[in-house]
């Protein structure tokens, strides 16, 4: 595949935003196109679109309780969690980055949230976003500015948050609920025009950071930092503030999905969130953003993201399997993906 090289920088220093029309993954502006490469570019981008609709389409045949409505609630409002912390990840993970706490950190979110949740909605989400903020940008710092490796700087923090989990709930022994029939379980269980709210949170922060990356400098200074740090750093853009940043609201959004599940629950659960950062990963990857950076989508990732939910959602309607197949099926579905990707990219170099 042919990457995205850098934009130019404005007088400032700064990139300028891409042209409207745009987005990630798309060609520079003026570039000539054939049509093999043309194809090889709509598949990358489109081509998990494409698969989730056949999956919806032969499921809502074969299991008619498939296609109903409250089916299709129940599937989007579980994705959501899962949405909000992969949206964090597609950033990371365009500026050529990894994060793997975000699964210890979306738990940790939901029991602070749900402990502080008894002096109100504020407090209950305040804490959790300055713990998992602070997380994240202890990442970010150690990354960018101690030049450290992210695998290694996030599974520390994983570990840590994990730890940090178990010390306030003594070991997991202590469960923390959140107030029946508050502003905050409200948040979690509440809905507007049948739309659970987890849905509409995470709509809502799917389209600003579909913006971010394609209509700001900033957006396009992460394209420019995972293609080539060097040249990013040449072109005077702010490589290491840049990367801080995103692992920020990639700890952010993990708390905050985490605080969110917990108004869900009605309690501060403690075993979730393990694995969590694979799938997120995955459905990063399975939405086309390239594991190298330098390329990739939020629009992408929202279908990888319902593919996965969509897939166990037909494993619970099959009724023999048990959930552990998700797993080998969604294996399955990020190798094909990658060798995908390695294919269109030779195809592409090749014209």
């Amino acid at each position: 595949m042919k990457l995205v090289p850098p934009p130019a920088a404005s007088g400032s220093g700064t990139l300028a935003p891409a042209p409207l029309g745009g987005g990630a993954g798309t060609e520079p502006a003026g570039a000539e196109l054939s049509g093999k490469e043309r194809l090889a570019s709509l598949v990358q981008r489109q081509g998990v679109l494409a698969v989730l609709l056949l999956v919806i389409l032969i499921a809502s045949f074969v299991y008619p309780t498939f296609a109903t409505l409250d089916n299709a609630r129940g599937v989007t409002v579980q994705a959501s969690f899962l949405a909000v912390v992969a949206l964090g990840m597609t950033m990371v993970i365009i500026t050529g980055g990894i994060d793997l706490s975000v699964g210890s950190v979306f738990a940790l979110g939901g029991v602070l949230a749900a402990w502080a949740s008894q002096w109100g909605l504020l407090p209950a989400l305040l804490l959790p976003l300055a713990v998992c903020g602070a997380i994240g940008v202890l990442n970010g710092v150690l990354i960018a500015r101690a030049g450290m490796a992210p695998f290694i700087v996030t599974l520390a923090s994983l570990l840590g948050a994990r730890g940090l989990l178990l010390a306030i709930t003594d070991e997991g022994a202590t469960t923390y609920l959140v107030p029946k029939d508050s502003a905050f379980a409200e948040l979690g269980q509440g809905s507007i025009w049948g739309f659970g709210h987890p849905i509409l949170i995470a709509l809502v922060l799917f389209g600003a950071g579909g913006l971010a990356l394609q209509r700001t400098s900033f957006g396009q200074t992460l394209f420019a930092v995972g293609g080539s740090s060097d040249a990013a750093t040449l072109m005077g853009l702010p490589v290491a503030r840049t990367k801080i940043i995103v692992y920020l609201l990639s700890g952010l959004l993990a708390g905050l999905a985490g605080a969110v599940n917990a108004a869900r629950l009605s309690s501060g659960v403690t075993i979730i969130g393990t694995g969590m950062e694979l799938d997120a990963i995955a459905a990063v990857v399975i939405g086309g953003t390239l594991l190298v950076g330098g390329a990739g989508s939020v629009s992408g990732t929202l279908w990888g993201v319902l593919l996965l939910a969509v897939i166990q959602n037909l494993i619970n309607q099959i009724g023999s399997l048990n959930s552990s197949y998700q797993s080998v099926v969604s294996g399955g579905f990020l190798i094909l993906v990658v060798v995908a990707q390695r294919y269109l990219a030779r195809s592409r170099r090749t014209v």
